[in-house]
């Protein structure tokens, strides 16, 4: 993917970007968002577009396979002081800076780079969003979480649940329901 000035860098001017565009030979993918390839996922785009957040809650249980419910917005945390991202179907979970950068890791999503927190991570996110998720996809969710507890890194999970917000309430969830 490439940004507008990236493809000014390449093809020299607005009328030679559009005359590839016409050619096939490039495409729009986003607003000020070329590429050479046709067929890219959206949260590729959003990744690219957004380089500073991060994959999370449905977004990030659905790419790990903890449940089967496609989510209707491409959920995207970032750093408090961000700024707030306008676009359509896109939930934007605003975190505070010292829990923010906590857990972040990298999937290959059909071939794209895309930062997304970590299941141990997401495990605390989970909790702490507990009262707002239908209980039957909370159900979902933690019986899954439950069936790989033992691929997962606890002494991680239990320093997420120490630093997150509503740390008291998300250790007490994490061992009466999980651990």
């Amino acid at each position: 993917m490439m940004s507008r000035a990236e493809c000014l860098k390449e093809y020299g001017s607005d009328y030679l970007i559009e005359k590839s565009i016409k050619e096939g030979k490039l495409y729009r993918v986003g607003k000020a968002v070329y590429s050479k390839s046709k067929e890219i996922p959206h949260i590729a785009v959003l990744s690219f577009k957004y380089p500073n957040a991060v994959v999370t809650m449905h977004s990030a249980f659905y790419m790990y396979g903890m449940t089967d419910v496609i989510p209707d917005d491409y959920c995207l945390a970032t750093d408090r002081d961000a700024a707030k991202i306008h676009e359509n179907g896109v939930r934007q979970y605003f975190m505070p800076k010292n829990f923010f950068s906590q857990g972040i890791s990298e999937i290959d999503y059909k071939g794209y780079k895309i930062p997304i927190y970590s299941k141990e991570r997401m495990l605390i996110e989970l909790l702490r969003y507990k009262s707002k998720l239908p209980l039957d996809y909370y159900k979902e969710i933690i019986l899954n979480y439950r069936r790989i507890m033992s691929r997962l890194n606890v002494q991680e999970i239990q320093d997420y649940a120490l630093e997150s917000p509503k740390s008291g309430k998300v250790v007490e969830t994490l061992q009466m329901e999980v651990l």
